[in-house]
Formats: structure tokens, C-alpha cells, sequence
């Protein structure tokens, strides 16, 4: 794949993906950056959290280990009789640092789910105990939940024991906490059952960062972010709209609202260099209707004495071809003139019915023995009235002028543009060759055969046509239909 072709394909991805409008695509840039940003911090923090948690638990287990290896050596030393007396006693007095129990053999215990952290504080913890106390057989460890938990051999729960035995040393209100639980074999048939709660209780969820209370704290500093974006990019783009539609009423020959000289320095300016533009062409257009006002009657009257020393001439063949050159150039200045009023008509945007403006003109047409199809749509537009009746009557009497039969279709269609309506006026002529179509809004441009039947055409039609559709911030295209003669499209915006 070329590097052109994987860039049309990245550009074609975005266009596809993005909103198109700019406050979406802030929006969006803005917010996948604080997911990626909270992303990145979470797996970071999340790192260093575990880190931290081995850390602590390690500590934590050795302690534990140590304390354990002590209550361990201390029950070792008492005779076994006197193990269940003093174990009582202990209870009676509000426990120790551990639940204390004799069993003639190992207790089932439920284990918690499989965890790293709780595996390695068990591995820590066997590795001490096995340290401290080499001489005994082996040790079971395993973390078990409270509710499960059993503490004899005859099935006896932690539930059914006394509060005073096993709160703050086993039981954790309200939230419960996982129990360790140790168990070595002192002598034949004389098991030491030894339970306690970690020193962190809740160590298993110090390194998970996808606890509920940071995913609600993450969750509303994404939600904040996000409308504090939404509110900056608004109050940042809405100048951009008024400055569109200012730009979009000119273009369109409409008195633009005035831009508010407020916000962001690059508005302002952006404003004021608007308005002097604005300014600048209305000055010249001006002007320009000035100038073609003043050449106009500037002109008219040498060409009038022209043509009153040319009936002098005694010569009738040079006095014929003198008149010719005048008339074409008296008809030159009055075509100049009319494109320049033709294509600057001062008049309000109101609905038009396209149906009735198109049958007014074919009823005339008809009336004079052309051939018109045409089929009402109900449609209608914004326009200008009169400039937009220009604009179809050249289009149609040049249909009519050059061919045999015409068409004409209305039509309201989607695209990625928006809603369009469409005016295509079909004429079943010789059509015009493919090279010439792009010089044919050429000012003066008439082709052979357009001299043969429209002898009083001045090329002007087409220009005029295009400036005016163009004007109400349409398209006219031009194309050779496949079964012969030109077809006109107009296409003007749905508003």
C-alpha cells in the first residue's frame, strides 16, 4: 500500500469516527485524552499500589508468623491436659491475639478464592513458621471467610460461639474480613488450631484499583472534565457560527447580522478584518455597477455618431458592413450592462413554488407550439423570486431554442450535503461537445450551431444563469444526456 493511499484510508477512518462538527471532534479529542490520561495514571497507580501491598502483607505475615511461632512454643510447653484449662481461662479473661482450639486431628477448612497477595502471605507465613519451628511435622495454612469458618472437628461454627470469644479477633463489624487459620499436629492425635485476623484485616483490597470508591471518583472527575469541556468549546466555537452565518447571508446577497465584537482575541480580529472585507466588496460592486452605468452611456453616444457618419459614406457595401460592426458592438455594451443587472437583483429571500413558476413559463412556451413534459411535485425553496425566474428561463429558453422537445423535472433529494432540491431542464438538441462544456459560462461563448438557430443570443445566458444560482448558494452543472441533447441541473439547497 502506497503512502498516499494508507493516508486517504486514515483521513476517510477519522471522518468516519469523528463528529463533523467542531465541537464533537473537541469534545471527543478532549475526552479520550482524560480516558487515556486516567488510563495510564490508573495502571501506574495501580502498579505501585501492588507493590506497596506486597510489601506491607510480607512485613505483616513475618510478624503474624513470629507471634504465631510463640503461642505455638507456649502450648507446646504446657502439658496436654492442662491445654484446654488454660484455653478457657484465656477465653473467660477476653482472649489473646489469636482464637485458640484443640482437635484430635485437622479441621476442613472452606478456602477463599484463589488470590496472588493471599498466597504469598501464606507462603510467607509457612516459610517463618518452618524457620522458627523446624521440629514439627508441617503446618495447614488457608484464609477462610468468618460466616464459613468451622473451629472444631465436631463442625462448631463461629457463629455459634460467644461474641466476647471471637470479636475484634475474628469478627470484623460491619464489613467481615478474611480469617487466617493455622493448624500443626504438637503431638499424635493433639492438633493446635490457631485462627486470627491479618494486621491489615482488609489487606486483599489494597492493591486493587478498580475498587467501587475510585471508579466513583474517576467516573466524576471524568464527568466533570467532560462538561467543563463541553461549556469551554461551546462558549469557543459559538462565535465561529455567527461568523458563519454572517459569511453565508453575504455570500448570498443578504444584509449579514452584525458580529459582536466579544470573546477571544483571534474572534475580534477575525470580526473586524470580516467586516472590512465586507466593506471592501460592497465597495466594489458598487463601483463596478457605477462603471459598466457610466461605460454604457459613455459609449452609446460615440457609437451613435458612428453610425450617423457612416450614412455619409458613399460606398454602400463598406457603409453595410460599418452599420454590422456597430450594431454587434451597440449589442456588446447593452449585453454587458444586462449581465451586471441581471446577476445583482436587491430583492428578500421569500418561498417560492417552484411548480407555479415553472408552469407559467411552459404554459407560454406551449402556447407558442413548443413541446413541454413537466410533472408537479409540490416543492418549494427559498429564493429570490425574480432572480431565480432569470435564472430558469435562460436555462429553458435556451432548451427551447436548440431543441426539439424539452423536459423538465423537480426533484428533493439526500446526500452527505444535506436536502437538495434539484431543477433539471432537458432538451432533446444535438447536445455540445465534452471540451466545450466548461466554455459555455464563458462570457460571448456561443457554439456553431447555437449562431444557427438563435441569431439574436449573445452568450450571455448560461453566465448569468450560473451567478445567480450560485448566488443563493447553489451548483448549475451541465452534461450530454446519453440519448442525445443538454441537460441543465440547478441545485439549490432545501432551508
Amino acid at each position: 500500500m502506497s503512502r498516499a493511499s494508507w493516508s486517504a484510508g486514515y483521513n476517510r477512518l477519522l471522518s468516519w469516527l469523528l463528529p463533523h462538527t467542531l465541537l464533537g471532534r473537541l469534545s471527543v479529542v478532549m475526552v479520550f485524552g482524560v480516558l487515556v490520561t486516567q488510563l495510564a495514571g490508573g495502571l501506574i497507580w495501580s502498579a505501585q499500589l501492588r507493590s506497596k501491598a506486597e510489601v506491607e502483607t510480607r512485613t505483616a505475615s513475618q510478624h503474624l508468623a513470629h507471634s504465631a511461632a510463640s503461642a505455638i512454643r507456649f502450648f507446646m510447653s504446657l502439658p496436654a491436659n492442662y491445654r484446654p484449662i488454660l484455653i478457657q481461662q484465656l477465653r473467660e479473661m477476653g482472649g489473646t491475639r489469636f482464637f485458640v482450639n484443640t482437635n484430635d486431628g485437622p479441621v476442613s477448612i472452606h478456602k477463599i478464592a484463589d488470590n496472588p497477595l493471599a498466597d504469598m502471605a501464606l507462603g510467607e507465613i509457612g516459610a517463618t513458621l518452618k524457620t522458627d519451628l523446624p521440629f514439627l511435622p508441617g503446618f495447614r495454612l488457608a484464609f477462610a471467610w468468618p460466616d464459613d469458618l468451622i473451629v472444631s472437628s465436631d463442625g462448631l461454627k463461629v457463629a455459634d460461639l460467644p461474641d466476647s470469644w471471637v470479636q475484634h479477633t475474628l469478627l470484623i463489624k460491619p464489613n467481615p474480613a478474611p480469617v487466617l487459620v493455622i493448624q500443626t499436629e504438637l503431638e499424635p492425635g493433639n492438633w493446635l488450631y490457631l485462627a486470627a485476623l491479618m494486621p491489615n484485616p482488609y489487606f486483599l483490597d489494597t492493591d486493587n484499583p478498580l475498587s467501587a470508591e475510585r471508579l466513583l471518583l474517576q467516573g466524576v472527575s471524568l464527568a466533570t472534565v467532560l462538561l467543563l469541556s463541553i461549556l469551554v468549546v461551546r462558549w469557543t466555537t459559538r462565535p465561529l457560527a455567527a461568523l458563519s452565518d454572517a459569511a453565508d447571508a453575504f455570500g448570498k446577497g443578504e444584509a449579514p447580522p452584525e458580529l459582536p465584537e466579544t470573546g477571544s482575541r483571534e474572534f475580534v480580529k477575525t470580526a473586524r478584518a470580516f467586516r472590512a472585507m465586507r466593506e471592501r466588496i460592497k465597495r466594489y460592486l458598487d463601483d463596478r455597477e457605477r462603471l459598466f452605468v457610466s461605460i454604457s452611456h459613455d459609449l452609446r453616444t460615440p457609437i451613435t455618431r458612428l453610425k450617423l457618419r457612416t450614412e455619409l459614406l458613399d460606398d454602400e457595401e463598406l457603409r453595410s458592413e460599418f452599420h454590422e460592426d456597430l450594431d454587434e458592438l451597440d449589442m456588446m455594451v447593452k449585453g454587458a450592462l444586462q449581465s451586471v443587472k441581471d446577476s445583482d437583483i436587491h430583492e428578500n429571500r421569500t418561498e417560492v413554488r417552484l411548480d407555479a413558476l415553472i408552469l407559467r413559463m411552459i404554459r407560454d412556451a406551449r402556447m407558442a407550439g413548443h413541446e413541454v413534459a413537466f410533472s408537479e411535485s409540490g416543492l418549494t425553496v427559498m429564493a429570490k423570486p425574480l432572480a431565480l425566474k432569470r435564472a430558469i428561463g435562460n436555462l429553458f429558453d435556451n432548451a427551447l431554442h436548440y431543441g426539439r422537445k424539452v423536459e423538465v423535472s423537480v426533484a428533493s433529494l439526500i446526500n452527505e450535503a444535506g436536502a437538495n432540491i434539484q431543477i433539471q431542464i432537458r432538451d432533446h438538441g444535438p447536445g455540445v461537445p465534452e471540451e466545450a462544456l466548461l466554455s459555455l459560462f464563458d462570457p460571448y461563448t456561443r457554439l456553431e450551431h447555437g449562431r444557427d438557430q438563435n441569431a439574436g443570443g449573445m452568450g450571455l445566458g448560461l453566465g448569468i444563469a450560473r451567478n445567480i444560482v450560485q448566488a443563493h448558494g447553489g451548483e448549475l452543472l451541465l452534461r450530454n444526456h446519453p440519448d442525445g441533447g443538454l441537460v441543465a441541473t440547478i441545485v439549490l439547497p432545501q432551508t
